[in-house]
């Protein structure tokens, strides 16, 4: 993908490991500011589907590898998915799926930073700088809309929510990560407008703290 110049100013994009909170935040930005909100998890497929993307193959992995193999199958579209959505997608707010912003494969990484790099609001939520911290409370909030959901726990999802938790993708494509632990959304979004606004730059140090 070519020509991806996205104004600087005009997408705010949210990531983070699932049950981080992300959805949420995205809502009341989108709310506070007057923006349409996108999930990359609702729009992503008809991006997938432009370079032939398989859901029996996707099936097929999933039952002979588990969810690590359909993650490695799934990472050239998500990247795909990225560039498409910053070319389709402005003025607005947009939060990944988890795995839109975690990368093992270098090349697809730097694609996905090189599509971000405009970007100034490219922001990581997660609850604490304490990673061990963040993997027990997201994944405590996953096991429990796991629970709500389909009645019972998969070890395996957490698993892999702990290595979106912990990989250093999130932290390298991030301009900015704000902690939540111990705030509520509202004072958290409050927070990341201020620092929209530019009212809370000023103290920003090279550790995105």
């Amino acid at each position: 993908m070519e020509n991806l110049a996205p104004k600087r100013d005009s997408i705010i994009i949210l990531i983070g490991p699932m049950s981080a909170g992300k959805g949420t935040i995205a809502q009341l930005l989108a709310e506070e500011l007057g923006l349409p909100r996108y999930e990359m998890d609702q729009v992503r497929q008809k991006f997938y589907n432009e370079i032939g993307y398989d859901e029996k193959f996707a099936s097929q992995i999933v039952g002979d590898d588990g969810m690590m193999g359909l993650i490695s199958y799934w990472q050239p579209f998500e990247a795909y998915a990225v560039e498409r959505a910053l070319e389709e997608y402005d003025n607005c707010v947009l939060d990944f799926g988890a795995g839109h912003s975690v990368y093992e494969d270098e090349d697809l990484f730097n694609r996905v930073q090189n599509a971000l790099s405009p970007i100034e609001n490219v922001i990581l939520i997660l609850p604490s700088p304490d990673l061990e911290r963040s993997v027990e409370i997201v994944n405590e909030r996953f096991s429990d809309l796991q629970v709500r959901e389909v009645g019972k726990v998969d070890p395996e999802l957490l698993s892999l929510n702990e290595y979106f938790v912990t990989h250093p993708s999130n932290s390298k494509l991030a301009k900015k990560i704000f902690y939540t632990e111990g705030q509520t959304a509202e004072e958290t979004t409050s927070k990341i407008l201020k620092w929209i606004q530019g009212v809370d730059r000023a103290d920003d140090g090279p550790e995105k703290s």
